[in-house]
């Protein structure tokens, strides 16, 4: 299967390019779903695709399924409010972690004995971001046992006119926007499955989608902390990267020792940072071909994807 993992695309698309690399000539199945109300805005993306579009819109279906089935649509809302309840207590245990972490790295000691200290930092990280992703997986997996949503009349209707969409197209573009809002309607209809090998396309929030796990970062926030947080597992297109897209507007990559902790601590995953016109194209987990993506290193460095 080929995956394109792609910088933002609003104002300087490259999708394009990237499908061309990949082989890619026919008609694209869009999904907006991240864009929420406005996932039908779509002229601008479809013209740089040649036309050969036709939009899933995910967003409305869902927005259809929670109208015509009102149990569905409280025990979703319950389970999402446990997912922020879960989110919340997460990034209070992290915020104290990474301040700690921070602190220990500039104290003075032995160089050994610094490095070992700085390795216990990253792995009581480490150790949080994996029980907080196995107790999203616990609540995911226990709201598909009980209420088994694609089986369900509504969403199994849309799920087949799914489908059927998808016949006429050779390939799958998935936008960015609401990440969270995005991953869900891509897990109410099932979609990774019905994509099948179709080679897909993913930029900005829909590139985070893709991946194994989400991690929602920003050096420097308008408001709020600039602990990067990992939010819940993405669909695992991707297997050992974690996507970091729009770079320019939310990563401090002059800043050795904050990218250094990145790599560290996703390792041994692939910080993938993904800035304008960027694409990086995978067809079964090895990178086979790339454009101004960079990587980070446990060092600090940032570096082309396809250096040895």
């Amino acid at each position: 299967m080929k995956v394109a993992l792609l910088g933002p695309q609003r104002f300087d698309p490259s999708v394009a390019e990237a499908a061309k690399a990949a082989g890619v000539t026919g008609r694209f199945a869009l999904i907006t779903a991240g864009w929420q109300e406005r996932e039908r805005e779509d002229d601008e993306l479809s013209e740089h695709l040649g036309g050969r579009t036709v939009n899933l819109a995910l967003h409305e279906r869902a927005d259809d399924v929670f109208r015509s089935d009102g149990e569905l649509r409280g025990a979703y809302r319950a389970r999402q409010l446990r997912f922020r309840q879960l989110q919340d207590f997460y990034r209070i245990r992290l915020e104290h972690l990474i301040e700690s972490a921070r602190v220990i790295a500039h104290r003075a000691a032995p160089t050994e004995l610094l490095a070992q200290e700085q390795e216990w930092s990253v792995n009581g990280i480490r150790v949080l971001d994996k029980h907080h992703l196995r107790q999203c997986e616990r609540v995911r997996t226990e709201f598909q046992k009980e209420w088994a949503p694609l089986s369900r009349g509504r969403v199994a209707w849309h799920r087949a006119e799914l489908a059927r969409l998808l016949e006429g197209c050779d390939a799958v573009a998935i936008a960015g926007g609401h990440v969270a809002s995005l991953l869900n309607r891509l897990q109410l209809f099932g979609v990774t499955d019905l994509i099948g090998e179709r080679p897909v396309f993913a930029w900005s929030a829909g590139a985070m989608a893709v991946t194994e796990r989400i991690v929602l970062f920003h050096d420097d926030p308008p408001y709020g902390v600039d602990a990067p947080q990992v939010l819940e597992p993405g669909l695992g297109l991707v297997s050992d990267v974690v996507a970091l897209p729009n770079p320019e507007a939310r990563l401090a990559l002059d800043d050795a020792e904050r990218m250094a902790m990145y790599a560290q601590r996703f390792a041994p995953a692939t910080c993938m940072v993904l800035p304008r016109r960027s694409w990086v194209l995978f067809e079964e987990g090895a990178v086979v071909g790339s454009q101004r993506a960079l990587t980070l290193h446990a060092d600090g460095a940032v570096a082309d994807p396809e250096a040895a």
